[in-house]
């Protein structure tokens, strides 16, 4: 579960069905909650089989990820635990550092020196930018300096750089200098085999708006569940679904709100639950917390709100705003503002033919943009061309 782990399966898969073979090294499931099935449990390292792919599974202690202080130990322990896996990879070309934190790049570092192979460098999320965005690293402090040099290093050692968001090439080449000839874009990309419209079905009683992953201090629930409230006595039920460091809180508040028109998921689905739970809704619900500054990046999710060809209602400012109102697929509420939500919630439950065009707008998007084919053949050639300059 989580933005990096679809990323980075939606990147692996996409490379197979262009011809490259991968292996995969990676952390014991552990995200969010910090239960680490009983199979993985305080082994060195585990070598399992999925989809074809080889993946090879190391420790990371059963932390959940919560707080700067405990996702440091959670990405330092896998930067070490990494390592244990170098004699089972095997012989390799390239080693490609699929982050959502700059650290992945120092354990693919000594791989690549090892293997005498180069290092590609993907960016999720801005390090240690997103940091200071969620206030758990302040600016011009010690750790923040230290922050900023690793990501320094790591953006000018890297042959190739892979960023998510085109909007991360500013941030990477000017304030990192790193070169921008270097930096290649490849969008997270949605599996359109999977993450699919349904068959027409008859219509619902009432209009469902629907927020799928994980619950964290990234998103703002609460303009979510005030919009909740004024819209008691509609025809419109929210659905939110996932598991998180802010799970309790949503709880809490939607008993303290009385609302009767919120449904709670309190579970983790698998990608297949997921894509059948998004298809059954009327409406996504990507809400964003405003923390004084746009947004760069551009959330998987809503490249999978999209596949499933319907609307979306999109909290944000910047990238993942402009994202869904140039593909038109959706409405955008300015953050920390439920009246704009719940006005753009009524406009999409009254007028069906809008809210059928926006997600088919959305699919044709995807299906051009970003399947998975065509971010496997980006990310292939992006790769191939650092291998070619090491």
């Amino acid at each position: 579960m989580g933005g990096g782990a679809t990323r980075a399966y939606n990147a692996v898969k996409g490379m197979i069905l262009n011809g490259a073979k991968v292996t995969v090294t990676a952390a014991f499931p552990h995200y969010p909650h910090g239960n680490i099935p009983k199979q993985y449990r305080w082994k060195p390292l585990k070598i399992e089989w999925q989809e074809g792919v080889k993946i090879i599974r190391t420790f990371v202690p059963p932390l959940p990820s919560k707080g700067l202080a405990y996702r440091l130990v959670l990405f330092l322990s896998f930067a070490v635990s990494s390592l244990l896996a170098l004699p089972a990879v095997g012989k390799i070309d390239i080693v490609w550092a699929a982050n959502p934190n700059i650290i992945s790049f120092y354990p693919a570092q000594i791989y690549a020196w090892i293997k005498r192979v180069p290092v590609a460098l993907n960016v999720d999320d801005l390090w240690p930018e997103d940091m200071y965005s969620l206030n758990l690293l302040k600016p011009n402090t010690l750790p923040a300096k230290i922050a900023e040099t690793l990501a320094r290093i790591a953006y000018h050692k890297a042959k190739v750089i892979t960023p998510i968001s085109p909007y991360y090439t500013l941030v990477i080449a000017n304030r990192y200098h790193a070169n921008p000839q270097k930096i290649k874009t490849v969008r997270g990309g949605v599996d359109t085999a999977k993450f699919k419209p349904c068959p027409s079905k008859n219509k619902k009683e009432k209009f469902t708006l629907l927020y799928s992953g994980a619950f964290s201090v990234a998103y703002d629930f609460e303009q979510v569940l005030q919009a909740a409230k004024l819209l008691q006595n509609q025809n419109i039920e929210f659905i939110l679904q996932g598991a998180g460091e802010l799970t309790p809180y949503i709880k809490n508040r939607i008993k303290q709100l009385g609302l009767t028109n919120v449904k709670l998921i309190d579970k983790i689905l698998s990608r297949e639950e997921v894509a059948k739970l998004l298809c059954q809704a009327d409406a996504l619900l990507l809400p964003l917390k405003d923390f004084g500054r746009p947004y760069l990046g551009i959330s998987s999710k809503l490249y999978e709100y999209q596949a499933v060809a319907k609307p979306i209602i999109c909290i944000a400012r910047g990238a993942p705003a402009l994202h869904v109102l140039q593909t038109h697929s959706g409405l955008v509420s300015k953050p920390g503002d439920p009246e704009a939500l719940a006005k753009n919630l009524l406009k999409l439950s009254s007028d069906p033919q809008r809210t059928e065009k926006m997600g088919t707008n959305g699919r044709s998007f995807v299906e051009r943009k970003a399947s998975l084919n065509k971010i496997g053949s980006q990310l292939l050639d992006a790769i191939i061309s650092s291998y070619e300059k090491a």
